[in-house]
């Protein structure tokens, strides 16, 4: 497989896709179809899980009510298997904490015509500087 020339449309298609699900409460279980049943990986926070069922399990589990996010940067690269590499820096606030930066990863594998989210990296921007 070659490097695929619109890595940059896909990678700034799918995070639009990605948060416009995410971001909706009513519309986040749909983010299931994004993932491979078993070969897609997600780190949240450090904690790994392993296939869209779990995946969704963990994003289904965050209490937080409503999120509000403006993005910095959505930088992507071509892989040589036709995939993209895509990472995402920006702020998010959920509910009434206070704003937050974080950092997300996703790897984009081709499947057919289309692709899935085969890696999922998610971390806030917090350092403890004590």
């Amino acid at each position: 497989m070659a490097l695929n020339p619109q890595y940059e449309e896909i990678g700034k298609g799918f995070v639009t896709q990605y948060y416009a699900l995410f971001d909706d409460s009513a519309s986040r279980p749909q983010l299931v179809n994004l993932y491979n049943a078993e070969l897609s990986f997600m780190t949240f926070e450090g904690q790994q899980i392993q296939g869209a069922a779990k995946i969704l399990e963990k994003l289904q589990s965050l209490t937080f009510q409503n999120i509000s996010r403006v993005l910095t940067a959505v930088d992507s690269q071509p892989m040589f298997d036709g995939g993209v590499l895509i990472n995402v820096l920006g702020r998010l606030q959920c509910d009434d904490d206070p704003p937050h930066a974080f950092s997300q990863t996703f790897v984009l594998k081709p499947l057919g015509t289309s692709f899935f989210c085969a890696h999922d990296i998610f971390r806030l921007n917090i350092h403890n500087s004590a």
